[in-house]
């Protein structure tokens, strides 16, 4: 079992827009605009090299694609590395993140908030806008963060995605104070920067793009608009008519098939206890709805309802013949697990342990179908990776419960079609399940 110290991997983390202390960099050189605009030039591409070391090996796939991929390169884009280079309590750090994730400390070391970091790039990576991000966008700056001379303070987050284009590297930097906007954003791939933003004029709700050209023109310059992702943006706005201009778009797909399938689960035992009306059978983030969805699930697949019986069997009380949910009128349903014996137990009377281990079993062994998540529609699902993230991933388990979770999530991420990265207190307990990686944060 890899263990990752927050401090271990911190070293010589890029500067950009916004530094250690959080206040964004002016710059009065002639093609930064007035000496009030913000400059993105310190925004620092990686090495091809340092690009590569990047990937983890067990991501890899031992073929080669019809496309063409390289045997090191997985073949479904999953994001590999988070930086927080000045977010909320963290400063330039650099998380690696495999297939199974669990960042592991005390409350208040920063689990939490890395798991934001990262469904905020997620959010941003399907089109969402900066202020439905970050609704409290004040709280994301460090806390003793100084403001520059235009009283601007701001934080700076990133992440690097590997797939078949090889490592993809984001670094977006965002201004809070006194206003919410994007000022600098860049996307890095071998060494070479494909785009990158700045604010030029403040005065402005846009940004300066340039984009990779290599045609008869070597970049392009194009306003974007300083609420969304660039790296979203970059399909509707790339003709992909030279080879530059290709690589620029399928770096920034890459980018946003890695980020876009994340579904963020925090199960809530005292929204799942009561019946659910039956709909869509999407499951809500908190699995409010837990038992519509059942009322859809186990008819639709026999073989992983078998295996989510499985594993209720094995983290709830008392015997487990099956897992279903049954009519009570006005078009709702209840969960209940049937004991075999003509006796069936609704999850109301189940405790908060067994209710959150049965939710997030579910979680797993499910998947964009079944979660309220909203993957790309144009790209393939077997081409897609569903990232589940979970904050107090073993709150109100027992030992066994907590120790058949993360195996059954172990088994599920070996397959590769589903990550997971969640937060605990203690990581030691995780020691020796499959390929589970916990990040310390206090060592």
């Amino acid at each position: 079992m890899p263990v990752f110290s927050a401090s271990a991997v911190s070293p010589s983390a890029p500067t950009s827009t916004y530094p250690a202390s959080g206040s964004p960099v002016s710059s009065s050189s002639p093609s930064s605009g007035p000496a009030s605009s913000v400059s993105t030039s310190s925004l620092s591409a990686p090495s091809a090299s340092a690009s590569s070391s990047s990937t983890p090996s067990h991501t890899s796939v031992s073929h080669t694609s019809a496309s063409g991929t390289s045997p090191s390169r997985p073949e479904r884009p999953c994001v590999t590395e988070l930086r927080l280079s000045a977010f909320a309590g963290h400063r330039g750090a650099r998380f690696p993140l495999g297939p199974l994730t669990l960042f592991a400390g005390p409350s208040g070391c920063g689990k939490t908030s890395a798991l934001r970091a990262y469904e905020a790039l997620a959010r941003l990576g399907g089109g969402a806008a900066l202020d439905e991000v970050f609704p409290d966008p004040g709280a994301c700056v460090p806390e003793r963060a100084r403001p520059d001379a235009q009283h601007r303070r701001g934080f700076r987050i990133g992440c690097t995605a590997d797939g078949p284009q090889g490592p993809v590297r984001l670094d977006l930097a965002v201004q809070a104070e006194p206003g919410l906007r994007i000022v600098g954003e860049r996307l890095t791939a071998g060494g070479r920067v494909l785009m990158e933003t700045a604010l030029r004029d403040p005065r402005r709700p846009a940004v300066q793009a340039t984009w990779h050209t290599a045609g008869s023109a070597v970049v392009t310059r194009a306003p974007l608009p300083d609420d969304r992702l660039g790296t979203a943006l970059l399909p509707l706005r790339v003709a992909g008519k030279t080879d530059g201009q290709r690589q620029v778009l399928a770096a920034a797909e890459q980018m946003v098939v890695a980020l876009r399938s994340v579904f963020a689960c925090e199960p809530q035992p005292g929204r799942m206890r009561g019946p659910a009306t039956v709909g869509a059978g999407r499951l809500m983030r908190g699995c409010d709805n837990l038992a519509a969805v059942l009322w859809r699930t186990r008819t639709e697949c026999g073989r992983r309802h078998g295996l989510l019986v499985e594993a209720a069997r094995a983290g709830c009380a008392g015997p487990v013949a099956d897992v279903l949910a049954e009519a009570v009128g006005d078009g709702r349903v209840r969960a209940v697990l049937d004991r075999g014996d003509g006796v069936r137990t609704g999850f109301e009377r189940l405790g908060d342990g067994e209710l959150r281990y049965t939710a997030l079993a579910l979680v797993l062994l499910t998947g964009p179908g079944v979660l309220d998540v909203d993957p790309v529609g144009e790209v393939p699902a077997a081409l897609q990776t569903l990232t589940v993230l979970c904050d107090d991933f073993g709150l109100g388990l027992d030992p066994g419960q907590r120790d058949e979770l993360l195996r059954l999530a172990a088994r599920m991420c070996a397959r590769g079609h589903i990550r997971l990265a969640g937060a605990v207190s203690d990581g030691t307990w995780a020691g020796g399940v499959g390929e589970a990686r916990v990040v310390d944060l206090v060592r």
